[in-house]
């Protein structure tokens, strides 16, 4: 594997500090690696400064560990020269004599002075902010993750940004969580460059008088203004990082820049520096203060002040311009009309009394039972639910909601807020006082009770459910009846790549030398349709491959596919433990539907007599109420060939009919009629 040109000089940089704890190694190369340090140092101070946000500094915390190590092996070479020859170098010397003054209790004082500010005040408060941003980043995780969920639900970001979203705060919870570990580098580096100092100093005078037989007050003299500079030259890059990590840490601004925006927070209000100024002129001319020098700075506060307001009113001015002039282009624009044409698969429009229950930050869940649909949709059909779009729509009633597909209403419904629907299942007694009304999905008598009431007509038997409840069930009631023509050719596309994973030769094979996506689809939808899950998406295409080199006919294919899904028909329909009560198909009946079937090029259709038709729908309907009378799905058994056509003379009027052939049933199970259907 090839190394980077970065790789190689972090490791380098790692390297030589390590090599610096062992070797001794000369002046001249200890003044260079101390502009190094101090550039270093200098970068990341910048670098926090103007970075957009703190993710563009994620490294931050290693970052950290790296420069506290490299100083203290530098500190521990300097330690070594001063100690061992007295002359560590320019840079050191400098820092003693220059910033020092030379003066051996102007130094020490800078020197404590730099520390206590690094230790006691930016590492103090850095290492609190660190504590706190990282207990808050945690806290606010789930939140930020339904609020993601809600995004993707209502269709305001696909996937993909909601992954980029989610990994985003996945490492903004690693970096604050880093960082409130990664301060303690800097208080101990702080803490360390203290001591090494008060070592230093000791170990100096002891070296000066017992190795080069100067009295302590030289040797004093000696030492300690090169131990300072020493301490100063360590001291003063560390202080930049600690800088650096409160600026990372306090940054509040996450897009925008850093110099900019502390301008305009701090100089951008004119009433502030009118009020400055003023108040500095005041000082000038009443109190015994430099008349010429707080005027002057007054004055030149009120100046700032105006233009400063000359260019907010400007901004304003050409805001309200381009504002104005972008809604006559975007007008003027002719294909703007385009972003019109986007019709929604399903929609949930909703008046404003019902927004408390999407609304999370009123506590409401509605947008969480969304998800759910979409997981339990997918879950027992095999299909990916569209993106379900919640609007809120003020020409609805407050408490009125309606369901579209593709643009279109299809259902609606009404709940009343702060209330209870409860449902009698048809052995309870006794009544309860309430609303009358209807259960929006399934058309069943019910009534609207209130909190009070909820845990007695519980007691009583009644099933009771709550608002989110009724629309989340409605709505799914709605997706399964229309979920066959909401999929489309993309969705079997990336049903079919989803399966290509594993089985790619059976993709091959299939797709397109046998069938195409069109085709493939119209067959998943027929199962869609009918109820029946394609979840076993492998079964079904290997059924398409074995019988497609016979025939393209999509509706015979879906025959074909049903027969090699009867496992999870039979499961779906009927239990293995008990015999279940069915409806048959009179033979004359049978072959009076395959007499009328009219092959064409586009595929067959029934002609069959009207008065005949009418007569099987009026049968169909008098043996399926002798079914419901027993409190049995209605399910009418027929022969394979015929299955197909029934279906269809029959599916306009009982949408609710399950029609089965007897290839479709598993040998185990027990089948009883208690009917025929006759012409």
């Amino acid at each position: 594997m090839k190394l980077k040109k970065a790789d190689i000089g972090v490791s380098l940089y790692i390297v030589a500090a390590i090599i610096m704890f062992i070797v001794p190694i000369p002046a001249w190369l200890l003044d260079v690696l101390l502009a190094f340090n101090i550039s270093i140092a200098l970068t990341i101070l910048f670098g926090a400064m103007f970075s957009k946000e703190v993710l563009d500094m994620s490294f931050f915390p290693t970052m950290l560990l790296f420069t506290t190590i490299f100083r203290i092996a530098l500190n521990v070479s300097s330690t070594r020269l001063i100690l061992l020859y007295g002359e560590p170098g320019n840079v050191v010397k400098t820092f003693g004599e220059f910033v020092g003054g030379g003066n051996l209790v102007i130094g020490g004082i800078i020197f404590i002075i730099l520390v206590l500010v690094q230790f006691m005040v930016i590492n103090k408060g850095s290492e609190r902010v660190s504590e706190v941003t990282a207990r808050f980043t945690l806290d606010a995780m789930p939140g930020k993750q339904m609020a993601i969920d809600a995004d993707l639900n209502t269709g305001a970001i696909d996937d993909a940004e909601a992954k980029r979203r989610r990994d985003k705060i996945q490492a903004e919870s690693s970096f604050f969580g880093s960082m409130d570990g990664a301060v303690k580098y800097v208080k101990g580096d702080a803490t360390a460059g203290l001591i090494i100092t008060v070592v230093n100093i000791v170990g100096g005078i002891i070296m000066g008088v017992t190795s080069l037989g100067l009295d302590v007050s030289s040797a004093l003299s000696k030492y300690a203004i090169l131990t300072i500079g020493d301490g100063l030259v360590s001291q003063i890059p560390s202080l930049l990082i600690s800088l650096s990590t409160g600026i990372l840490v306090t940054k509040g601004s996450k897009d925008a820049d850093f110099g900019g925006i502390l301008v305009r927070q701090l100089f951008g209000i004119p009433k502030v520096l009118y009020l400055v100024g003023a108040m500095l002129a005041f000082l000038g001319f009443v109190t015994e203060l430099n008349t010429i020098l707080f005027v002057g700075f007054g004055l030149a506060f009120i100046v700032v002040g105006r233009n400063i307001a000359g260019t907010i009113e400007t901004a304003q001015i050409e805001q309200e311009i381009s504002t104005e002039e972008a809604e006559a282009e975007e007008i003027r624009q002719p294909e703007n009309v385009t972003s019109l044409l986007q019709v929604d698969p399903i929609e949930l429009e909703f008046g404003y009394g019902i927004i408390p229950l999407a609304d999370v930050n009123q506590g409401g869940d509605l947008l969480d039972r969304v998800v759910m649909i979409r997981r339990q949709i997918a879950l027992e059909l095999g299909t990916v639910v569209p993106i379900i779009r919640l609007r809120d729509n003020i020409q609805l009633n407050p408490n009125q909601y309606i369901i579209k597909i593709k643009g279109i209403q299809v259902s609606e419904g009404e709940i009343l807020f702060d209330h209870y629907m409860a449902m009698n299942p048809g052995y309870v007694e006794e009544e309860i006082t309430g609303i009358p009304t209807y259960e929006p999905s399934f058309h069943l008598p019910a009534i609207w009770i209130t909190e009070g009431q909820r845990e007695r007509a519980e007691g009583l038997g009644y099933t009771v459910v709550d608002p989110p409840s009724i629309i989340a069930t409605h709505l799914t009631e709605i997706i399964r009846q229309h979920i066959a023509e909401l999929l489309t050719r993309q969705d079997v596309q990336s049903l079919t790549n989803n399966l290509k994973e594993n089985n790619p030769s059976l993709v091959e094979e299939l797709v397109p030398k046998l069938l195409g996506i069109g085709e493939i689809q119209k067959v998943l939808q027929n199962l869609l349709k009918e109820g029946i899950s394609i979840r076993d998406l492998l079964t079904i295409m290997e059924t398409l491959a074995d019988y497609a080199t016979t025939t393209r006919d999509t509706d015979i294919l879906t025959e074909y596919v049903r027969q090699s899904l009867k496992r999870a028909i039979s499961t779906k329909y009927f239990s293995p433990n008990e015999t279940t009560s069915v409806v048959t198909l009179d033979p004359k009946v049978e072959q009076e539907i395959m007499g009328s079937v009219k092959q064409t090029e586009t595929g067959a259709f029934l002609n069959i007599d009207p008065a005949k038709a009418r007569a099987i729908i009026d049968s169909v309907g008098n043996e399926a109420k002798k079914l419901e009378n027993l409190g049995k799905n209605p399910i009418v058994i027929t022969s394979p060939i015929v299955r197909m056509y029934f279906k269809r003379l029959t599916e306009d009027y009982y949408r609710d009919l399950v029609v089965v052939s007897y290839n479709e049933v598993e040998s185990n199970v027990e089948l009883q009629s208690v009917g025929m259907v006759t012409a």
